[in-house]
């Protein structure tokens, strides 16, 4: 077991009507004035918005509204979300959505403490050094953004998906309300499915030190995501499943999954997000598509792992019949397996790997994933 530190300063508060204190949290904070970042109007329409905003006034916590935040969030509304920030003059960040709204409201958060452009802090020509504080009320359970430092934002000119990652983009207080996410349709139920899994894997199967310890935390988590996600498609009602659904997507990647590992990486991540960049497919859709298929290509060079994955998760014995009782609960649950399902043929690969490549340099993969390798991965996707 590697050395490490293990540091999360961000507090959840996790359970029903939990959402109807985000004022109180606010003002124990010192806020007087909130960017309210959120995606479509579903929330109003819902009456989530008028619980937040009821919170916020009731604690004498002025808001300007900063909506329209898409999935797959671009770098054009981050700054229309820091022009507008800067004019206000506010003091804290609050997301009210999922992980695009979260992602877009850190990079917010970032943008309005940089005396620069916004797109400098992805591509390392500054660090985030400072931020506004962050809050969020969870609408949606799958990137776990809610609880670490990181935010994925595309460049909607440049069509490249990068990230940020700084102490100061931990949000103060997360709000995870299970009920909140009763809402979500089928299809990002199980693309969510796919993400939590894909979080998971990386550092599983990648790293050069995995202790045993990591291995069953990283088992527990994949086989909950499953079982709740098997529930909530029978059920969607079902609070309980929901709740635990909720819980071990935030679990997934706020440190403590990798805490102790060492030696791993995210090339999964790595080439989806040029699938994401090229072409606005759901991430968790295209992790699904590229997680089998990079296991196809990796599982010689961790075949012990890759076993003990087939036998603990799925309950079969070799490294094959664990990748594909893998893809065939993708496909059971209906998210797409192969690239066709995405619109993306085989005409499309050099324009991917080509993007990927600016990907695995950031990632500090590019002498493993090659043009060469990423052909051949996304090959089996095909």
């Amino acid at each position: 077991m590697e050395n490490f530190t293990f540091f999360n300063p961000t507090q959840i508060e996790f359970g029903t009507d939990k959402e109807k204190q985000i004022g109180q949290h606010l003002a124990a904070h010192g806020v007087k004035k909130v960017l309210l970042c959120y995606g479509s109007e579903r929330i109003k329409r819902e009456g989530l918005f008028d619980v937040v905003s009821k919170s916020l006034t009731e604690q004498g916590i002025a808001f300007v509204e900063c909506g329209g935040i898409i999935s797959n969030p671009i770098i054009s509304k981050v700054r229309a979300g820091i022009a507008l920030a800067k004019a206000h003059q506010v003091d804290a960040i609050l997301s009210v959505g999922g992980g695009s709204v979260l992602d877009s409201s850190k990079a917010i958060a970032a943008g309005v403490c940089h005396d620069g452009d916004i797109w400098d802090l992805f591509v390392g020509k500054a660090r985030v050094e400072t931020a506004l504080p962050l809050f969020a009320i969870l609408t949606l359970a799958a990137t776990e953004s809610e609880m670490n430092p990181s935010a994925v934002v595309t460049n909607d000119e440049t069509k490249e998906k990068f990230f940020i990652s700084a102490a100061a983009l931990f949000p103060k207080v997360s709000i995870v309300n299970p009920a909140l996410m009763q809402g979500v349709t089928r299809d990002y139920l199980v693309y969510s499915a796919s993400d939590v899994i894909a979080h998971l894997i990386e550092a599983y199967f990648t790293a050069t030190v995995h202790p045993k310890l990591q291995s069953r935390l990283v088992e527990s988590l994949i086989n909950t995501v499953i079982e709740t996600t098997e529930a909530l498609l029978t059920d969607p009602t079902d609070y309980g499943a929901r709740a635990q659904f909720a819980w071990a997507a935030t679990l997934a990647l706020n440190g403590l999954a990798y805490s102790g590992a060492a030696g791993f990486g995210y090339p999964n991540h790595a080439i989806e997000h040029s699938l994401s960049a090229l072409f606005n497919v759901p991430h968790g859709a295209g992790l699904s598509v590229i997680v089998p298929a990079w296991m196809k290509w990796y599982h010689d060079r961790n075949p012990a792992q890759f076993e003990r994955f087939a036998r603990k998760v799925f309950g079969v014995d070799t490294r094959e019949q664990g990748i594909a009782a893998l893809q065939a609960w993708y496909d059971k649950i209906g998210t797409p397996t192969h690239l066709p399902q995405l619109g993306i043929k085989e005409i499309d690969l050099p324009v991917i790997v080509e993007n990927v490549q600016r990907n695995v340099r950031i990632f500090g993969i590019a002498e493993t994933y090659t043009p060469e390798v990423v052909t051949a991965i996304l090959k089996n996707a095909l």
